[in-house]
């Protein structure tokens, strides 16, 4: 049995780190909240957008006037993927480092596949793997804005549109609430065409356009484009909060779970400490006595 010096550090060490937890789950907490906010606004002008988007280029003549939207044979594969800068956060960051690694090993199977880090769990994860890595981007989570974002969205769109890559792959975590994130592996590049025709279909919206419909296709798409890796990100960051919450909460649980046992055994190990020491004052009064 444990000695009553032992037992009180183990003691104090779980209520300084119980103290973290606290800590760590009210800051995880205020920065959801923020997170949380930004997202639920991104969506709704995002999904807008997107149908705007869908309605004029299916509307159009064509859309081989969209280069974004070009498809072609895929030797490159760019893969996005997008976790956060520090852990403690349970299984956010692991998810998406195995579903990116699933696609690399089985659906880009014997293609030329480059990783585009965002976020230094990504970064070094792939690199230590000895992967083709982007490293120009992975500390955008430092400042979660879109004017920070977008430079990293139109390297992946340049890429493609000068042949570097033939597909871009985003994976990510999607924010549904506080206990829970979905990973998601969702085609950046080419755009989807079946998304475009989709949307002409259902769409009696009858646009007037000035300048022209194809100047404002090219200035809607690559804006689009930009609008939806944002989005990504901010569901990553959101996620990121969540997860963390979620996790120290846990932790915080389980410390406290961990602080009864310690604390009963503390009283167990001094009272069998005190008994001894009434025993043995006892065998030595005898002994004396027996003299």
């Amino acid at each position: 049995m444990a000695n009553l010096k032992e037992v009180k550090e183990r003691i104090n060490s779980v209520v300084s780190t119980q103290q973290i937890t606290k800590a760590m789950k009210m800051v995880a907490a205020a920065k959801l909240r923020r997170a949380q906010d930004k997202i639920t606004q991104m969506r709704p002008y995002s999904q807008k957008l997107t149908t705007i988007l869908n309605n004029v280029s299916a509307a159009s003549e064509g859309q081989a006037d969209i280069v974004f939207a070009e498809k072609r044979e895929v030797k490159h594969v760019l893969v996005v993927a997008v976790t956060s800068d520090k852990g403690l956060c349970g299984a956010f960051n692991t998810n998406v480092l195995k579903a990116a690694s699933h696609a690399i090993a089985n659906d880009f199977a014997g293609l030329n596949v480059t990783v585009l880090p965002l976020g230094k769990k990504a970064y070094e994860f792939f690199k230590k793997r000895e992967q083709n890595v982007i490293a120009d981007y992975y500390q955008v989570f430092s400042d979660v804005s879109f004017d920070n974002v977008k430079f990293a969205a139109e390297f992946a769109m340049n890429a493609f549109v000068d042949g570097t890559f033939d597909k871009v792959v985003l994976v990510y975590n999607q924010f549904k609430n506080v206990a829970t994130q979905e990973v998601m592996t969702e085609q950046f590049l080419p755009m989807a065409s079946e998304e475009l025709e989709n949307g002409a279909k259902k769409s009696e919206t009858d646009y007037i356009l000035e300048p022209s419909r194809a100047y404002i296709i090219e200035e809607l798409v690559p804006t689009s484009l930009k609008i939806q890796f944002y989005k990504a990100i901010l569901e990553s960051n959101a996620s990121e909060h969540g997860a963390r919450m979620t996790a120290m909460d846990k932790a915080t649980e389980n410390a406290g779970e961990l602080l009864k046992e310690l604390r009963l055994m503390y009283n167990r190990t001094r009272q069998a400490a005190i008994t001894n020491e009434i025993l043995e004052i006892v065998a030595g009064a005898n002994a004396l006595g027996g003299k």
